[in-house]
């Protein structure tokens, strides 16, 4: 619970950041955010909203043993570029939710195999 609760306090403290440095270059961001939305504009906006969350679910899952989420950052994978900041933080934290079922159904698997190996 301390680790998620220290993630999440993370991630806010990077959403205020992030904020705080767009804000100071809102000329740019449209720009970006325009010529980054036009190619998901013409894709399944469900179908594309689940491909960034499984791409970060993936990232998340395959980080490092050593990776600590107050000092390391995830790279973004590309399924996810140029997205407003409210939906990125959205995608990231189901991203998370989907790696953290997927970390909590593998242990279950485990302990059901340990289970069954321990039955006489």
């Amino acid at each position: 619970m301390r680790t998620r609760t220290t993630l999440a306090a993370t991630l806010l403290t990077l959403a205020a950041l992030t904020a705080s440095c767009s804000s100071d270059s809102s000329d740019d961001k449209p720009a970006a955010t325009t010529s980054a939305s036009a190619p998901s504009a013409t894709a399944d906006p469900a179908e594309a909203r689940q491909a960034c969350v499984d791409a970060w679910a993936e990232t998340i899952s395959n980080r490092p043993s050593d990776f600590n989420a107050e000092t390391d950052t995830d790279t973004e994978p590309a399924e996810c570029e140029g997205l407003p900041e409210d939906e990125w933080t959205d995608r990231y934290m189901d991203g998370l939710q989907q790696a953290n079922q997927s970390g909590r159904d593998a242990l279950q698997d485990l302990i059901d195999d340990a289970s069954e190996d321990a039955q006489p």
